[in-house]
């Protein structure tokens, strides 16, 4: 079975996320719309997959990596060998970058080819993975970053109201995070992403003024993301769980996170670090280490339900889903994997188990 055509499909879906966001989170002043790039792997045998890079800022360079350097090396490719495809590539381009575009785009591949080897062999990727007893996933909302506490308040009533016992916040200021916990009150679970913003010390000092607020997880507290002795300190001294690892690329910088004890939840991004084959891997490398692995997914299509195969079949009882609380415009797959009471479906047919909407795509594709 051979690789025969790879497409890819820049998509910009307008959102409005509850309010207005804080023009500095997402890369782009008052950002309303949310692109993704979802490519389209077709094999000889008439098979078709479906993939997904990390979105936003970061379509442009990745579509052009794999319309102009990646598709002709794979096209004629045997798409049965994954392990094998993915390794010869990040082989082949590592002079280009560890990480950022060409990974991305080699991450949607290899989410694209999983998607084929279900299909072929009839069954879901879960199964695929080991399989699992899990029909259905807990779902965090992942919230827009607000700033305004009122705006908080609001949004996180919202989630509690759709059934969402998990809540994620974006925030950066105690007001905010006072707001969310006032408004959730003691039994909704809160996790915190602050996107790599303070030194060690400030990160220290501001999980002293935070830790009133139970919040499960402090992310990413320090800058820069690789810095893993300094998220080590923090975890030490903060008194507050700490989680990264959407920033981390291969699996040897998983590994250098977990060897300096930096993290007590991993959170590998598959549209990011290299789809499921690396995936799979960071859960057992995170097994190893006893650390619970909580996988990155600030997208909506087919990294996505990668990333609910894997949790499904790797994860546990402990796995939860990463939902993107965005009040987007239309939805990759419809209805199909909007979550419900707080939890997201496990895709029951073969490979991925869904299709993107044919709609969605023709009406939200960017000429």
């Amino acid at each position: 079975m051979k690789i025969a055509d790879i497409e890819t499909i820049h998509l910009r879906i307008p959102f409005s996320a509850g309010g207005k966001s804080d023009d500095a989170v997402w890369g782009k002043r008052g950002l309303q719309t949310a692109d993704s790039l979802i490519v389209k792997v077709t094999t000889d045998n008439g098979l078709v997959g479906w993939g997904e890079t990390f979105g936003f800022m970061a379509v442009p360079p990745a579509k052009a990596v794999i319309d102009t350097v990646l598709k002709p090396e794979f096209v004629g490719r045997d798409a049965t060998q994954i392990e094998k495809l993915m390794l010869d590539m990040q082989k082949k381009f590592h002079v280009f970058g560890r990480s950022g575009a060409y990974l991305h785009s080699l991450s949607a591949i290899d989410i694209a080819l999983w998607d084929i080897a279900g299909q072929s062999a009839g069954m879901p990727v879960y199964q695929l993975l080991g399989g699992s007893d899990a029909s259905s996933l807990r779902a965090y909302a992942s919230l827009s970053r607000y700033s305004d506490p009122d705006l908080v308040s609001e949004n996180v009533k919202r989630a509690v109201a759709d059934g969402f016992r998990n809540l994620k916040l974006h925030e950066i200021t105690v007001d905010a995070v006072r707001a969310a916990r006032e408004a959730a009150g003691d039994d909704v679970e809160i996790t915190l992403d602050v996107n790599c913003p303070w030194s060690v010390r400030e990160a220290l000092d501001m999980a002293e003024k935070l830790r009133p607020f139970n919040l499960r997880w402090l992310e990413e507290p320090v800058w820069p993301p690789e810095n893993y002795a300094g998220l080590a300190q923090v975890r030490r001294e903060g008194g507050i769980p700490v989680a990264a690892g959407e920033n981390a690329s291969t699996l040897m910088d998983f590994q250098h996170l977990l060897e300096a004890g930096a993290v007590d939840f991993v959170q590998p991004s598959p549209a990011k670090m290299g789809g499921v084959t690396e995936l799979k891997k960071v859960f057992a490398l995170a097994n190893a280490h006893n650390v619970t692995v909580m996988v990155h997914t600030f997208y909506d299509g087919p990294g996505l339900l990668a990333s609910v195969h894997t949790s499904a079949a790797l994860g546990g009882s402990n796995a939860l889903v990463e939902w993107r609380y965005f009040d987007l415009e239309a939805q990759v797959y419809g209805d199909a994997v909007l979550p419900k009471q707080g939890a997201i479906v496990v895709p029951q047919g073969s490979g991925l188990g869904l299709e993107p909407n044919h709609h969605v795509l023709r009406d939200y594709r960017v000429a």
